[in-house]
């Protein structure tokens, strides 16, 4: 079972985070920010993921701290479930359309943390979500998951949209990323022999 459990807890949030490589999509999402548990949802539902987030951070002052650190929980929790990640397949990329956005994501789980960032998110806001911690939740979960991932909107103009686009398409990719190919189920998908 690829599988991992998170805790971490900070003078601004306490999280404990479950995490099912290889779920079915099911999901208990409770960050206290109604937009992040929406997409963390479908992030789980189209990663056919099994995801468990709970969160109790500082909203009364801003939603920052609390996307942030759920991004550095779901990445560590990536990392662990993944091991040293022989079999995976190791690449996945989509071109997600939604209404009038399009986004792509491309993903390698290579042992290298870089995030190209191509978003033109139109308002500040979706409700009281403000749409700059998009950037920062997938820096976080670049970081701590230790992969490359490319992210960039080739049409859009509806916020909503754009990110539930990109947390879609991210699922997506991840899900081909982290699929095993029974033919190789012990090799390290690298020339170096490691990731």
């Amino acid at each position: 079972m690829r599988t991992s459990d998170i805790k971490r807890k900070t003078a601004e949030t306490e999280i404990s985070l479950s995490l099912n490589l290889d779920g079915s999509g099911k999901s208990h999402v409770d960050t206290g920010c109604g937009f992040l548990n929406h997409m963390l949802t479908l992030f789980a539902r189209h990663g056919r993921f099994d995801l468990d987030v709970v969160c109790n951070g500082d909203t009364e002052v801003d939603d920052h701290h609390t996307v942030e650190d759920i991004g550095i929980c779901l990445g560590m929790a990536f990392a662990e479930a993944l091991g040293n990640g022989a079999g995976i397949t190791r690449y996945g990329h989509m071109i997600l359309p939604m209404d009038e956005t399009l986004i792509l994501c491309a993903v390698d789980i290579s042992g290298r943390n870089h995030l190209e960032y191509g978003l033109e998110i139109p308002t500040e806001k979706v409700g009281t979500f403000d749409t700059e911690l998009t950037e920062e939740f997938l820096i976080a979960f670049v970081r701590k998951a230790n992969l490359t991932l490319h992210v960039k909107q080739l049409a859009g103009r509806n916020s909503h949209h754009i990110i539930e686009g990109t947390f879609k398409a991210l699922a997506r990719s991840l899900k081909q990323a982290v699929a095993i190919e029974e033919k190789y189920r012990d090799e390290i998908p690298s020339t170096k022999g490691v990731l």
